[in-house]
Formats: C-alpha cells, sequence, structure tokens
C-alpha cells in the first residue's frame, strides 16, 4: 500500500481539506435573510457595542477557537512554513469538532518576527472564545504565550506544552502506582528540553515532583549550572550536578521522558535505570527507543509512546478538546496550572475505571485494563467528554477564582 498516496488521496478528494463552515439557522427565504443579515442584525450589533459581553449570547464566540500556527515546529517535520502546517491545523480542528464539539477556524500567519506575531493574533482575538497556540518552535513559543495571556482576556493554551504536559503527568500518575513508587521520591530524567519537557517539568513539580530529583538533557548534554548556553527556561531547570550526559543521568533513575528524536536512547541506558522503572518514549514516529528493546532489557519496565500500534499511547487529544469545553463554557479567560493539574487527575482516574464492552469492541485486540499495558484511556472512549468536562467544571466551582472566570 502506498501510505503517501493515501493520505494525499484523503486531502484532495472528494473536495480539498478536512474542515468547512456551515449556517446554524435556516436560510429558507426573503425572511430569514433579513434577520440573518440587514435588518435584523443591526440588534445583535447594537446590544454588542452597548455590552462586549453579549457577544457570547449572539454569536459563536463561545464556541469558536483559533487553532494558530507559524509552522516553525510542524509535527516532526520541523520549520515547514506556515501555509505548509496547515493540514495540521485542520486536523486539530477537526479533533477539536469530534470529541468536544467546538468550531474552529485554523490560522497560519506568517510574521516577521516574534512580536509581530503576538500582534497578529492580539488583534484577531475578538473572533474568539480561546487561542489554542500550535507547532511554533521553542523558546519563541513562551513568550508568544506569555504575551498573549498578559494582553488578552480568553483563554491561551500552547497545546504543544500544555496538553503534552497533562497528558504525561497523568499517565505517570498511574504508572508511578503501578510501580509502586511516590512522585515525590523519584528521580526523573528528560530526555529533550524543549517546549513540551519544560512545561512537563513544570507541571510535575506542581503535583509534588522533587525539584532537585529532576534532570534536562538536551541536544548538548545536561543542562547544569556551568553551562553558559541556555535560555532563561532552560535556566529553570539547571541542576547543581557533576553528572553531563544521558547515560550517566540514567544510572539509578526510575523515569525517563523522551521529547526528543528517534534512537537517542540505548538498550545498556535502560539497563541502569532502578528497578521497576518507566520509559515514556514520545518522539514521534520514531520513539527514542522502541518497546521491543526496553523489553529486551526487562519486562518490569512500564513502557508508553506517542504511537497507535503500541499499547499506552501517549496522545494530546485526550486532553485539549476537553479542556476548551470546560473554559469555553464556564467563560474563563485563563487556564491556569490549578486547571490543568485538575485535568491530570480526571485523565488518570478514567483510566482506572472499568471499562465498558463498547469500548473493548473499537480496541479488540488490547486488554483494557488498568495496569502495565493500560495506563490512559483511549481517544474513542465516548466517557471522556463526559469525564473530563464535569471532572474539569467542578474543579472549576469549587475554586473558581483560580481559574480567571469572568464575570
Amino acid at each position: 500500500m502506498d501510505y503517501k498516496k493515501l493520505a494525499l488521496d484523503y486531502h484532495e478528494l472528494p473536495r480539498p481539506g478536512k474542515t468547512s463552515v456551515l449556517p446554524t439557522k435556516p436560510f429558507d427565504g426573503q425572511h430569514d435573510l433579513s434577520l440573518a443579515y440587514t435588518p435584523g442584525v443591526a440588534g445583535p450589533v447594537e446590544a454588542i457595542a452597548a455590552d462586549g459581553r453579549e457577544a457570547y449570547r449572539y454569536t459563536n464566540k463561545g464556541n469558536l477557537v483559533a487553532v494558530v500556527t507559524d509552522g516553525s515546529a510542524v509535527l516532526g517535520l520541523g520549520n515547514v512554513g506556515a501555509v505548509a502546517g496547515k493540514p495540521v491545523m485542520e486536523g486539530k480542528s477537526v479533533l477539536f469538532k469530534l470529541f468536544a464539539d467546538i468550531d474552529v477556524f485554523d490560522i497560519e500567519v506568517e510574521a516577521p518576527s516574534t512580536e509581530g506575531f503576538i500582534e497578529t493574533v492580539a488583534n484577531i482575538a475578538p473572533t474568539f472564545g480561546g487561542i489554542n497556540l500550535e507547532d511554533i518552535a521553542a523558546p519563541k513559543c513562551f513568550a508568544i504565550e506569555e504575551a498573549l495571556k498578559e494582553r488578552l482576556d480568553i483563554p491561551v493554551f500552547h497545546d504543544d506544552q500544555h496538553g503534552t504536559a497533562i497528558v504525561v503527568c497523568a499517565g505517570l500518575v498511574n504508572a508511578l502506582e503501578i510501580q509502586g513508587k511516590r512522585l515525590e521520591d523519584i528521580r526523573i530524567v528528560f530526555q529533550g528540553a524543549g517546549a513540551a519537557g519544560i512545561a512537563t517539568a513544570k507541571l510535575l513539580c506542581s503535583l509534588g515532583a522533587n525539584r532537585d530529583n529532576i534532570v534536562m538533557v538536551d541536544s548538548r548534554g545536561v543542562i547544569h549550572t556551568a553551562r553558559d548556553d541556555i535560555n532563561i527556561y532552560k535556566q529553570a531547570f539547571a541542576a547543581n550536578t557533576p553528572l553531563r550526559s544521558a547515560a550517566e543521568a540514567l544510572i539509578d533513575a526510575d523515569v525517563l521522558i523522551g521529547l526528543s528524536g528517534p534512537g537517542m536512547i540505548s538498550r545498556e541506558m535502560i539497563r541502569s535505570m532502578a528497578k521497576r522503572s518507566i520509559v515514556f518514549a514520545l518522539s514521534n514516529p520514531d520513539p527514542e527507543i522502541t518497546p521491543e528493546e526496553i523489553f529486551e532489557v526487562s519486562d518490569q519496565i512500564v513502557v508508553a509512546t506517542g504511537r497507535s500500534d503500541y499499547p499506552n499511547q501517549v496522545n494530546n487529544s485526550l486532553v485539549f478538546p476537553f479542556v476548551f469545553r470546560a473554559a469555553l463554557d464556564e467563560k474563563l479567560t485563563t487556564i491556569d496550572a490549578s486547571l490543568m493539574t485538575a485535568a491530570v487527575q480526571c485523565l488518570a482516574s478514567l483510566a482506572r475505571k472499568k471499562v465498558p464492552k463498547e469500548v473493548r469492541k473499537i480496541y479488540p485486540r488490547e486488554t483494557l485494563e488498568f495496569g502495565p499495558g493500560y495506563i490512559l484511556p483511549k481517544q474513542f472512549d465516548p466517557r471522556l467528554c463526559e469525564h473530563m468536562v464535569g471532572g474539569l467544571k467542578k474543579a472549576i466551582s469549587e475554586s473558581p477564582a483560580v481559574s480567571g472566570q469572568a464575570d
């Protein structure tokens, strides 16, 4: 099978692209047209001009998210440019709609600078109820998100950072339970110190991980306090340590979180880790080390990847549709660390529940019982939306101030 041709045909036929825009009101004649456009449209315009919050009542703002990219870090393809990132943004739009019934406009921005990108997104933000930043290279992605959060009164969420962090942390919470270890005690090594790695490390610390037990490794080795070549975001995780390589850092480590590239980890490195270790090899499509190679070392290791053809797929689609669904429904102005922590807990708890027969039918070749091969729910588990959104709304209602609810 020529998979590339199959994918190209899928995107081209019977009409190009994966999304379209459909009206939500009847247009059966002149009467409907007069209500939808002139003169009837004057009513909601005047209402919104008097009170901007009425846009949530009379327009699609409250169920509309912008998925925005500059194409500088698209999947594993790198800096392909804004328009080349459009198929991915359209795909993201489909996931928002299918999993959480959220409408999306994908926005591909050609900006001359980071500041230009920020200005562009800020200027179009009134259209939307939320902004999902996507596939933007580090470190500029940090500055972009920080600036937009400061300027806008709608949620801004960089999924490559926080969606990844939430699903990794949820999987790790469950893996630790299975391996009989505690988050506050374990040694964690990150192979990869980009946006996802740094965001995941931050969220783990907020969940109770010991900052001194985290070692991050980038393309030049361990991030340590003597280095003068690291940006301010990596500096937050610079360790005061004599360790200089991933191989050194992994000796007796309990957890490896790979967010780098294929083949970066060897069997010997895995063999040096602590007993009952946990390995998340998340480089996609080719992991840092394959599950087959890991299990050659030991069958007592809990393994996760980013791929759907192995158990324990770590996939952001378990998170972002439902975080935005809750944020839009509750009219939040921001998605903060407290809401992300709640998302971790909601996702982890669903994997511990008994899986119904209808889900097992979707995945007939997998053993869907909480254990080493099942630490995260499946994307097509129909319980996901209700469980995640319900849990997040409960967390918001119990602590509305920390989630920045609009008046």
